[in-house]
């Protein structure tokens, strides 16, 4: 998870208008609410995205999230017990 937090702050440099944010730009955003960079986090991060632009990198991402199983269908009706409940009609029941 911590990665991810130096991804965000990649990409909110990138929001921002830093075509291809630096080590400082990153630190700064950090720095701005009071979390701490992990160094070797955030020099991993910037070795995998040096050359590559903001839409580069997050069409790698989908096409590995695409890949990711997400989750089983639909939920297994209710067994047993209760029957449907009436239509209801506007009429009271007699």
């Amino acid at each position: 998870q911590k990665g991810m937090k130096h991804l965000a702050a990649y990409m909110l440099c990138t929001l921002g208008g830093k075509e291809n944010p630096t080590e400082a730009d990153i630190k700064k955003v950090f720095n701005s609410i009071g979390a701490q960079v992990d160094a070797q986090k955030l020099s991993a991060l910037l070795a995998q995205v040096k050359g590559k632009n903001i839409h580069d990198i997050i069409a790698e991402g989908t096409k590995k999230l695409a890949s990711v199983p997400s989750g089983g269908g639909a939920a297994p009706a209710a067994a047993g017990g209760a029957a449907a409940a009436p239509a209801a009609t506007g009429k009271p029941a007699k």
